[in-house]
């Protein structure tokens, strides 16, 4: 344990804290001397005891306050997470869905492109056949000429 001394209300005391807590102690009771002295010439000299209470009331009111308001911050964020986590799922849902028309659009193009080059064979072998058939016309026309 740490022994601190600290002024308040113009008076010299000896207190003790936790090792390293020393400052914290130091500024904690500057910060009540300041709020002390504030309210003494504000409101006279009423008697320390009297003003104890006033000041500490008014600290117990900031704190209460203070306390109220991260209250309603931190409401707000869990409504504000739970919103962000609906819109996740909406979110990840309408991806699913986009995958899934993704895969059938893919599926549908490979279908195509089987079609396309089943078709690209067939013409290629019409084409060849064509040719083979104008082929023997042309060899049985030259017959036929050269025999006349």
């Amino acid at each position: 344990m740490a022994n601190v001394n600290i002024k308040f209300n113009n008076k010299d005391y000896l207190l003790s804290c936790d090792d390293g807590q020393e400052e914290s102690l130091k500024s904690l009771t500057k910060f009540l001397d300041k709020k002390y002295s504030e309210l003494k010439d504000k409101l006279g000299n009423i008697g320390e005891n009297k003003l104890l209470l006033i000041t500490t009331i008014q600290l117990i009111d900031d704190y209460f306050d203070l306390k109220q308001r991260v209250t309603q911050q931190k409401k707000k964020l869990d409504e504000l997470a739970k919103k962000f986590q609906e819109l996740k799922k909406l979110a990840i849902k309408y991806k699913e869905g986009k995958d899934q028309e993704i895969n059938k659009l893919n599926n549908k193009l490979d279908d195509f492109k089987k079609t396309v080059d089943e078709n690209n064979n067939l013409y290629e072998s019409m084409l060849d056949k064509t040719t083979e058939s104008l082929e023997k016309i042309i060899l049985n026309t030259e017959s036929i000429s050269k025999v006349q």
